[in-house]
C-alpha cells in the first residue's frame, strides 16, 4: 500500500532540576543525585547540595530551614 503512516510526536520528557541550586540534570537524574518524596511530589538534589546539607536532609528538616 502507498499510505503514509502517521507517527505522533512523543511529548518531551521534563527536565530534572536541583531543588536547591537549580542545576539542570537533563531528562533523568544521575545516580549521584538524591531524590526526596514529599506532599508536593519528588524533589531532586544535586550531589553538591546533598553533601552540603546531608544532616538537615537526614533529620527531615524542611528545605526552607537549611
Amino acid at each position: 500500500m502507498d499510505e503514509e503512516t502517521y507517527h505522533p510526536e512523543l511529548p518531551e520528557a521534563p527536565h530534572v532540576f536541583c531543588g536547591r541550586c537549580g542545576t539542570n540534570a537533563g531528562t533523568t537524574a544521575p545516580p549521584t543525585w538524591m531524590c526526596e518524596v514529599e506532599k508536593d511530589g519528588r524533589q531532586y538534589y544535586c550531589e553538591n547540595c546533598a553533601r552540603a546539607h546531608i544532616r538537615a536532609i537526614e533529620s527531615r528538616l524542611a528545605p526552607a530551614l537549611w
